[in-house]
Order: structure tokens, then C-alpha cells, then sequence
């Protein structure tokens, strides 16, 4: 019997560069259509998809692949957008120096914050983990050491700039911003199918098996929170440039919701499905415009019916099946098969 179609090796592939094909060409497609300035709207809208998709991405690393229960993504975002705000409009770094620092910065926050709460499962860590973006968000309210702007936030964030380009137009950002998002799919497909991939989807479905095989659970969970605060860090510096103008209650406890239904309805541990949940959150938000004061009530909602109707969100992950009839009777190169003992003739 054939392999089914998503089963075949070179789908997902095929099915990125098809997409990677179908993004370049939507500016040029959103000019034809005669949208008003160009389709700056819509533009605008999925940069900001754009953006929420890496973001989410990051987070899949640990709520999806990982199964760590993690609604404090939100306060490395925030670092990462703030640390990129303060040494461009205080120190007058560009924009892209700033990334890297970004994440490293972000990323030793979540080291230090993961170390002494690791060992906690389930409700517990999410619980610890709300309470960190609570206190991100308070401190930088409170103007921390006097460089974060307080409630006001930062504002005058250069636009960004490699080689003499200027990404100050959406068009610009739009391609920006998405080469960044199919970057952070491409890499984070490759980790998912490497050996750190693997001893993660281990820890997922049973750590204390994977602990009984050799894995070092504890490090690799501590490993899985400091890479996706990198990332996350670096799309902060995404976001600040685009925006040009960061506060407080851009990080807030919406937020953090927001990113982890993005990756439980999309499909936790499917990059395929955090992309579009990504497409679907967003970008309803702004077709739900008119009912803001009732959008999380519709939002419940829509999130209820979908647990009932897909409980592994819209596009689970692929289980990986292995072919019994492949595996036996085979034997590594230069190990020879034993031959049966022969009776001698009497």
C-alpha cells in the first residue's frame, strides 16, 4: 500500500517552498488588486502575523515540542524589545547590532528565571510562569533604573537598515520581517529532526522514560527555555523596529494568552500549525475590530468549540511510524548474519 501524501518525504518541502513562492509574491498581487495606498493595510496586517509567528515559533520549542505548560514568553519578547529600544535611541547602535544582544540577554533571563523552577509540572509552572509576566510588566511600568520610559514607554526607534537599504516602507518591512519568519520555520525544522528535536519529543510524551533512556531531562528542559527565549528576544527587536514605539501594555497578560492559543489551536508541536494559527488569531483580531469590547468573549468561545471539534488543534503534528519489515533481518555493514549449525554426518 503507497505512503499517504503527507507521509511522502519531500512534502513539507515542497509545501515551504511553495509558500516561501506565494509571500514574495503577495505585495506584488496586493498592488494589482487596487487596495487602497497599495494594500499598506493589509500589509501592515501581516506584518504584524509575521511577527506573532515567529514569536509563537519560539514558544512551540517549549509548550509544543517540550510539552512545558509556559504562559511567560510574553517577558522575553519584552526584553528583547526593550533592550533593542534603549541602545538605539540611548547608545545609537543600529537596529540589527542590537539583535543578537537581544536574544542573549533574553535568553539569560530565562536561564536564571528556569533554573529554580524546572522540577514543576503541569498548572503549577504555568501558574509561576503568568506571575513572571506580571512582574516584567510591573517593573517596566516603574521605569526600571530609569531607562525603560515608564508608562510612556520608548519611542523614536530608528527603522532598520543593512547595506544602505532602509526598511522604512511596509513593502520593505513586509519582506523583512517574513524572510525572518521563514527563517525561524526552516531553522526550527531542522532542530525538530535533529537529536536535540528528538530527546525533546521524548521528554514530551514521557520524561521520566526518557530519564530511564539516558536523557538528561532537567538540562535539555533548561536548554528548550533558553533557545526559545533567544528567539523570542530577537523577534522583539522585529517588533520595536516596526512599531517604533514600546510600552508596557504591549507585553501584557493579553499577550501571553494570545501566543498560546496561537500554538494549541494551531497545533502544538506542528510549525505548519502555529503558522496558521497565527494567520487565523491575527488576523481575526482585525476583521473583530468592531467587537473589541466582546472579542475575548467571541475568542472563549471560538477556542471551546475548537478543543471539542480538534483537541490536537487544526494541524497536529506528524507521528513518526517506523516499518517493522524494513528492521528485521537487517544487520550493520560488516556484521554478518549467524548461519545455522550443521549436523555432522554420522
Amino acid at each position: 500500500m503507497s505512503d499517504s501524501l503527507f507521509s511522502k518525504r519531500y512534502f513539507y518541502p515542497a509545501a515551504g517552498g511553495i509558500f516561501c513562492l506565494v509571500m514574495a509574491c503577495v505585495p506584488t498581487l496586493l498592488e494589482l488588486a487596487g487596495l487602497g495606498g497599495g494594500g499598506i493595510a493589509q500589509l501592515d496586517m501581516l506584518n504584524k502575523i509575521g511577527i506573532y509567528a515567529a514569536l509563537a515559533l519560539s514558544l512551540n520549542l517549549i509548550l509544543g515540542q517540550t510539552g512545558l505548560f509556559h504562559m511567560g514568553h510574553t517577558a522575553f519578547f519584552a526584553m528583547g524589545a526593550y533592550t533593542t529600544a534603549i541602545l538605539n535611541t540611548v547608545y545609537h547602535w543600529p537596529v540589527f547590532a542590537t539583535m543578537p544582544i537581544a536574544g542573549a540577554l533574553a535568553a539569560v533571563f530565562a536561564f536564571v528565571l528556569a533554573k529554580p523552577i524546572i522540577h514543576l509540572r503541569g498548572d503549577y509552572l504555568l501558574i509561576v510562569t503568568i506571575g513572571i509576566v506580571e512582574i516584567v510588566r510591573i517593573a517596566l511600568t516603574n521605569n526600571l533604573f530609569g531607562l525603560t520610559g515608564g508608562a510612556n514607554g520608548i519611542y523614536g526607534i530608528a527603522r532598520p537598515s543593512l547595506f544602505g537599504v532602509v526598511f522604512s516602507s511596509p513593502k520593505r518591512q513586509f519582506y523583512l520581517i517574513w524572510t525572518f519568519t521563514i527563517l525561524t520555520m526552516f531553522l526550527f525544522y531542522v532542530l525538530e529532526h535533529s537529536r536535540f528535536g528528538r530527546a525533546l519529543n521524548y521528554i514530551r510524551y514521557d520524561d521520566l522514560a526518557a530519564s530511564g533512556c539516558g536523557v538528561d531531562v532537567t538540562r535539555y528542559k533548561l536548554m528548550a527555555f533558553t533557545v526559545g527565549a533567544f528567539w523570542a528576544g530577537m523577534v522583539g527587536t522585529l517588533f520595536a523596529a516596526n512599531i517604533r514605539t514600546i510600552e508596557p501594555t504591549s507585553f501584557n497578560f493579553y499577550e501571553s494568552v494570545i501566543l498560546f492559543a496561537i500554538v494549541i489551536l494551531g497545533g502544538s508541536g506542528s510549525i505548519a500549525g502555529v503558522v496558521l494559527g497565527a494567520f487565523l488569531l491575527i488576523g481575526l483580531q482585525d476583521v473583530f475590530r468592531e467587537f473589541e469590547s466582546a472579542r475575548m468573549l467571541i475568542f472563549g468561545a471560538a477556542m471551546m468549540v475548537m478543543m471539542i471539534i480538534c483537541p490536537q488543534g487544526l494541524l497536529p503534528p506528524r507521528r513518526r511510524f517506523y516499518n517493522a519489515r524494513f528492521l528485521v533481518g537487517r544487520f550493520p555493514r560488516g556484521v554478518r548474519r549467524a548461519e545455522p549449525a550443521r549436523e555432522e554426518a554420522s
